[in-house]
């Protein structure tokens, strides 16, 4: 068996990082892709292995050289790299290679476990092409199955239109075993002629399909199942691989990142979001919606302002649509960065970050109003996130509006983000029945509709003075045309909505109770948000080392809170999921 390797292309998508290296010696966890594949070549008694070169050659040839010297490695060179493509660099290879054993092909961007080359030699089939199910994130070549496992039609991205479905499709791995029969007799001759008389910019699978088409090859799919690959096309490609191939770093780097894990296949218990919400049809719809969104703005901040109001239902005069609450933290920092401010301890990040200096009352989990009330006396500005982050802690919302209605020269903050999975009313039909000038509700809309991609949020207040300091500091346009949309889609779903709050907090109920059945769980909270806090019977440092452990070996994502409880236990907040996921952390636990 003998290999050839295609590594003639500059990696254009790849740069900035290939302007000063070859792709292929761009390193995955410590080791150059280039070591990996000749590595596993060597493994499995591969010889030789013939290497199509062209951009950066000299480095490419130097480094095989004194990584792999008592190997036979032999290199032809695409000196017309630059204006070809990989049909032409293999076209050269086979001319050059003497075809009197099988091949194995594979392009100089893979990045895979030992076990898949197991499969492509073990198959028992004289051509082979290993394809993977077709999934979020991928991207090139793709391949319809007939009955018989065999390739029945080859797709190239041009052929890949903006209604093509990719449900029954699977992404080729551009790894392949040909005979050699096939090589010398059909492969070789329609390659050369091809790029000979009509193109040398194409890509060899479009030969592989006119030779399907014609049926004049039979090419076996093997199915990957359980295997770990993954193609390094680009930047964020090289950034999924390293996620992939070095499970000690995992935890940090999803920790570091906060978000953005979409496309490295992770179990995500530590962001919180409304597992039930939108429901199939919204997304229907936005899917339909998103080319025309794509191409207008949004409306204005009035306009915004009511579409919001009237997909929260509440009073249009008192709302102000924000693009994620992030967006007024900056603006609470400015607001009141002279005054004394009290918030609670521990809460959501954002508040210790803008307010520094603060000062704080406890959450135990539990709070002592009276502490409140005493603490309150000498603030300027206090803060309640209620359900508070990340205790679960609620407040009577009646108590809330009380201090307000006593301290009228305080300015009261109140995070609602969380308040649709508990049974305390929101504090704004306070409002609507009573206006306070001095109460500022904020709310997240990520975490109740579940959909922290769109960032929305909202500020509601009747106070006037607070209501133009909003208006001051908001663009004209201030959220996209998508989550305008969004909120346009959603008042036909008020009921789905509900649902899944009454889903969420059942959800919540049962993860509870699976919890306090597992050993390495010695206390969970009582909580009113969409998450739990537990109490692990460990102290912090092994918390954190259980943390990491389900990062690398389930990829799984938990939120460890030991340091914001101080008391030196080990403590996780997690989101509440669907029962599935919930219970699948579970056994990973037990």
């Amino acid at each position: 068996m003998q290999a050839l390797i295609l590594a003639a292309g500059f990696g254009r998508r790849m740069r900035p990082l290939t302007y000063e290296c070859h792709k292929a010696l761009l390193p995955i966890s410590g080791s150059p892709i280039i070591d990996r594949i000749i590595g596993g070549l060597e493994a499995c008694n591969v010889s030789p292995i013939t290497i199509a070169t062209g951009y950066r050659s000299e480095d490419l040839i130097t480094h095989i050289g004194e990584r792999f010297p008592h190997l036979d490695v032999r290199y032809v060179n695409n000196s017309d790299y630059a204006s070809t493509n990989n049909i032409h660099s293999m076209a050269l290879a086979l001319e050059a290679m003497d075809l009197d054993d099988d091949v194995i092909l594979i392009e100089s961007d893979l990045v895979y476990e030992p076990a898949i080359l197991d499969r492509l030699l073990s198959s028992t089939y004289e051509n082979v092409a290993l394809v993977d199910t077709y999934r979020s994130g991928m991207d090139g070549t793709v391949v319809t199955i007939g009955e018989s496992g065999s390739i029945t039609q080859v797709i190239p991205p041009a052929l890949q239109s903006s209604d093509f479905s990719f449900t029954d499709k699977y992404k080729t791995l551009n790894i392949y075993r040909f005979s050699a029969t096939f090589c010398k007799e059909t492969l070789r001759r329609l390659l050369t002629y091809y790029t000979q008389t009509f193109d040398k910019e194409s890509y060899y699978e479009l030969i592989l399909g006119i030779l399907i088409y014609m049926q004049r090859a039979e090419i076996h799919a093997e199915i990957i199942r359980d295997e770990t690959w993954a193609e390094v096309d680009d930047p964020n490609d090289l950034r999924i691989a390293e996620f992939t191939f070095s499970p000690q770093t995992r935890y940090d780097t999803l920790s570091s990142g906060w978000g953005g894990n979409w496309d490295v296949g992770v179990l995500d218990f530590a962001f919180i979001r409304n597992m039930y919400f939108p429901p199939p049809a919204m997304l229907s719809e936005l899917r339909l919606n998103l080319p025309a969104l794509l191409h207008n703005y949004s409306s204005r901040q009035s306009t915004l302002d009511e579409k919001m109001a009237w997909a929260l239902q509440w009073p249009a005069p008192l709302v102000h649509a924000v693009a994620g609450t992030s967006q007024c933290y900056p603006w609470l920092r400015s607001r009141f960065r002279d005054k004394a401010v009290l918030i609670p301890d521990p809460t959501f990040g954002e508040y210790r970050r803008i307010f520094p200096e603060a000062a704080t009352y406890r959450d135990a989990p539990g709070v002592d109003w009276r502490e409140v009330e005493r603490s309150a006396e000498r603030a300027d500005v206090v803060v309640f996130v209620n359900p508070n982050n990340p205790t679960g802690t609620t407040l009577a919302t009646e108590q809330v509006v009380d201090l307000a209605k006593q301290s009228p020269t305080k300015t009261i903050i109140v995070d609602e983000s969380f308040i649709d999975f508990c049974d305390e009313p929101s504090i704004v039909e306070q409002l609507q029945r009573e206006p306070l000038e001095n109460l500022l509700v904020i709310k997240s809309l990520s975490k109740s509709l579940g959909v922290p991609g769109l960032r929305l949020g909202c500020l509601c207040t009747s106070g006037s003075e607070l209501a133009s300091l909003i208006l001051d500091e908001l663009p004209i346009w201030n959220l996209n045309s998508v989550a305008e949309n969004f909120l346009e889609i959603m008042l036909k779903h008020r009921p789905a909505l509900e649902e899944s709050y009454a889903r969420t907090t059942a959800s919540r109920e049962e993860f509870s109770q699976l919890l306090k059945g597992c050993d390495l769980v010695e206390n969970v909270f009582p909580s009113g948000g969409n998450f739990l806090l537990v109490r692990l019977a460990v102290d912090a440092g092994h918390a954190d080392a259980l943390a990491r452990s389900l990062a690398e070996k389930q990829a799984i994502l938990v939120k460890d809170a030991s340091a914001k409880m101080a008391d030196g236990a080990g403590y996780w907040r997690l989101a509440v999921r669907t029962t599935e996921e919930n219970q699948f952390l579970v056994s990973a636990l037990r």
